[in-house]
């Protein structure tokens, strides 16, 4: 009789361990849910750009005659824009206001010394990029305008007169946040301010000497720039698990 009680004893015994067994380790704690802030570039925005600036001026008189000269020199101004960020895409409008000296002449190619020279110049434009958190790459274009100056000078007689011009620019740029507000941004653009007439053109009246001509002013602008964002709204975020 004892031997069949210890049989079923240990035959509980063996039952119970093979369930512990079949129960297996405890299971980790699941990792909470990590809400990680992003970049949010949406607001108002103010700052300042400094950058260079080389073109092609062509020249074409009436009677006829064609040539062309290259242009160079700095510009620096201010800016003011609104960016808004949809998940990752950030759209905005932004304004320019520059002052430059970005001039050049033909070296008296056709007889006399031609040349023009932008004395300022500014845009107003769209924006629309990917952000890639603290970094944007974006797109930008629009209308463009600006003041210059054409000058010639030929047999001791010198024409100059002002041009305030208005045409189209497009181009595109990085940019990144190194604190919550303040951005810097690296832009390319490049700008055609159309064609400029002299007072006689196109008539083939004598101007100063010479005869009425038109000037087509073209440039390519690199820019460096700094920008303070004043935000409108708090940090995106990302779930993480």
């Amino acid at each position: 009789m004892k031997k069949f009680l210890l049989a079923g004893v240990a035959a509980v015994a063996l039952a119970s361990g093979a369930q512990a067994a079949d129960l297996g380790v405890a299971r980790a704690p699941v990792a909470a849910v990590v809400m990680v802030p992003v970049f949010n570039w949406s607001g108002v925005f103010v700052g300042a750009q400094i950058g260079y600036g080389w073109g092609r001026n062509t020249r074409e008189n009436t009677l006829p005659f064609i040539n062309s000269y290259n242009s160079r020199g700095l510009l620096g101004g201010v800016h003011l824009g609104y960016n808004h960020q949809i998940n990752n895409f950030v759209l905005g409008v932004v304004a320019d206001i520059e002052a430059a000296g970005i001039s050049g002449n033909d070296a008296g190619l056709g007889g006399s010394i031609d040349g023009a020279r932008i004395n300022w110049q500014g845009s107003l434009r769209a924006r629309a990029g990917i952000a890639f958190d603290r970094a944007l790459i974006y797109a930008t274009g629009g209308l463009a305008f600006g003041g210059i100056n054409y000058t010639t000078n030929g047999g001791g007689l010198i024409d100059s007169f002002n041009r305030t011009r208005a045409g189209w620019t497009i181009g595109g740029g990085v940019e990144y946040a190194f604190t919550p507000n303040w951005t810097a941004h690296v832009e390319y653009r490049y700008t055609d301010f159309g064609r400029a007439s002299s007072p006689n053109f196109p008539g083939n009246l004598p101007v100063s000497g010479g005869f009425g001509y038109q000037t087509k002013t073209t440039t390519h602008t690199v820019r460096l720039g700094v920008s303070y964002l004043f935000s409108t709204g708090p940090s995106a975020v990302v779930a993480r698990y």
